[in-house]
């Protein structure tokens, strides 16, 4: 649900009206898991922050709004929303609704603004184009200048796309450039990071005060009066900036008005205190040695589902083979345990900001929708491997969750992360899930996708890997599934098409552990060609979290 809003890379500037309209129009579908919509809603306000950071405040408008209408309008509806937990959690939610408010009261007359002064350039432009015409058609003779009035026309859209200093860059053709930007960008947001928490505060107020890793011009408006309102506050708020978009008076509410449209439940609440989490230290994790494949520590007793609970695969079957797409031919797959940290990674030029770039998407879903450029680290998997060596030997799957950051418009895999996990040999489950998104969201990681092993089996997705897939492709739209095959010496970048593969696997309700599924092309490649780009040099860490 995250991601650009446009079809094409749009550069014109939108009124807040098309924004909102775009906002609002992404597909909801009740069959998937409360939680998982509950992580999408996260995901968004990271992005917002961040592109907020970097000057794109129509994207952090959308992608606030579009925060906002899912939680005030969709979840509330949700089979699952009145469980107690879940109850609890839509509270807290609305809680960060009730922050971005003013956010969103803030943004509006500035995109507005920018918005009418392209539309007054335009039809000056305009204007003087017909004037041209006119006298050209007077004099009977074609001047130079005419060339120079059509290309000026053109360029319009081009000229507010670098407004704000933005160059656009195809991320194919920039690989070296963009790895640069990345290394200085993450660098700077933990280096901001650290300063937080030094200055001791605390981890519910940095994550209300934090913009993409720094301190940002929202802090006041983020903390002001959030404890003051109730529920019936926060609609009236939201109700209003929906009818100063469509041009009405929000004034009728207070006196006396209807209640607003927007469904929320009638009994009043109390917002609940966020408890202190554990937080994980990075270096606690920086060995990654593989594991004693004796250890039966490995195996925990209670899993939870993260990803969802997935089928055993059946193994050699011609009905998953018929699902495996055309991939180009990959490198053979060594064990390289060689550290992660790049030790030449070439020097960073001290002017080069995120605010600087933008990269294009690079590939599109097949509904048309933009997909974002993914710079994936191609020792990655080596290290991985390397991991998953000892369950390997054993025949059992390891899994890991793929994590990172989003920088001009393009999202890069920084880290690693190997939850505690419980396997067998076709199926991996996670445990301990809270402690993984205590560690996630500590470190303002996003959810990019996961990486898994198939020890003895051929490099496809099982009709278990595409259920459990279907969850983080509906966080994010880029989310990728990596399967490597180490006795095949295979490995691939998949995604779910959409459609027709997102929609087959979310309305699916068949419970046998193995099954097929009516559509052929449900899923595809992500890589060569795709919106997958791997980027040498690109540095990662890898956080080991299982117990030892």
């Amino acid at each position: 649900m995250p991601g650009s809003f446009s079809k094409k890379g749009r550069t014109q500037p939108m009124s807040v009206e098309q924004i909102v309209e775009l906002a609002e129009n992404f597909e909801y579908n009740p069959l998937v898991p409360f939680k998982h919509w509950s992580r999408s809603a996260g995901t968004l306000l990271k992005e917002a922050g961040i592109y907020h950071h970097e000057g794109n405040e129509e994207q952090a408008y959308l992608l606030l709004f579009r925060h906002a209408h899912l939680i005030l309008d969709k979840l509330p509806t949700h089979p699952e929303a009145r469980s107690k937990e879940n109850d609890l959690v839509l509270q807290q939610l609305r809680k960060d609704v009730l922050r971005n408010i003013s956010k969103l009261e803030a943004l509006r007359p500035r995109i507005n603004k920018r918005f009418d002064r392209y539309q007054a350039i335009l039809k000056e432009r305009s204007q003087a184009k017909a004037a041209h015409t006119r006298a050209l058609a007077a004099s009977r003779r074609v001047s130079a200048d005419d060339t120079h009035t059509q290309k000026g026309l053109s360029s319009l859209s081009t000229d507010f796309a670098s407004a704000r200093g933005a160059e656009t860059l195809s991320a194919g053709e920039n690989r070296d450039l963009a790895v640069k930007l990345a290394h200085k960008e993450i660098r700077r947001r933990a280096t901001e990071r650290k300063a937080t928490r030094h200055a001791a505060v605390t981890q519910e107020e940095e994550q209300e005060r934090r913009t993409a890793g720094s301190w940002g011009e929202w802090e006041e408006a983020s903390t002001k009066d959030t404890h003051t309102k109730d529920q019936d506050t926060l609609s009236r708020d939201m109700h209003n900036i929906r009818m100063q978009v469509s041009g009405s008076k929000p004034e009728a509410l207070q006196q006396g008005g209807s209640r607003p449209v927007v469904k929320t439940p009638k009994s009043h609440f109390v917002y609940p205190t966020v408890p202190q989490k554990s937080s994980w230290e990075p270096q606690a994790y920086s060995s990654y040695s593989a594991p004693d494949p004796t250890s039966e520590d490995l195996i925990a007793k209670h899993a939870t589902s993260l990803p969802p609970q997935r089928p055993s695969k059946t193994p050699n079957s011609k009905l998953e083979d018929a699902f495996l797409p055309q991939r180009p031919n990959k490198e053979a797959i060594t064990y390289d345990r060689s550290p992660s940290r790049s030790d030449t990674a070439s020097p960073v030029p001290q002017e080069l900001k995120p605010s600087t770039f933008t990269f294009q998407p690079s590939a599109y879903l097949e509904n048309g929708s933009p997909l974002r450029t993914i710079f994936l680290p191609p020792d990655l998997r080596h290290h991985f491997l390397s991991i998953a060596l000892p369950n390997t030997k054993a025949n059992l799957e390891t899994c890991g969750i793929l994590c990172g950051t989003l920088i001009s418009n393009a999202l890069f895999i920084s880290k690693l992360v190997i939850p505690e996990q419980t396997s067998t040999s076709d199926t991996c489950e996670t445990v301990n899930e809270s402690d993984l998104f205590d560690y996630i969201d500590g470190e303002d990681l996003m959810i990019l996708g996961w990486i898994h092993t198939h020890p003895t089996q051929t490099c496809f997705m099982s009709s278990r890997d595409l259920h459990t897939h279907s969850g983080y492709q509906v966080m994010m739209p880029e989310s990728i599934a990596i399967v490597c095959a180490p006795s095949k010496a295979d490995w691939g970048v998949f995604r779910l098409t959409d459609p027709p593969g997102m929609k087959t696997v979310l309305n699916c309700t068949q419970s046998g552990l193995f099954h097929p599924h009516a559509e052929s092309n449900i899923y595809t490649d992500a890589l060569r060609p795709g919106h997958v780009y791997e980027a040498k040099g690109l540095e990662f860490d890898v956080v080991d979290m299982r117990r030892s």
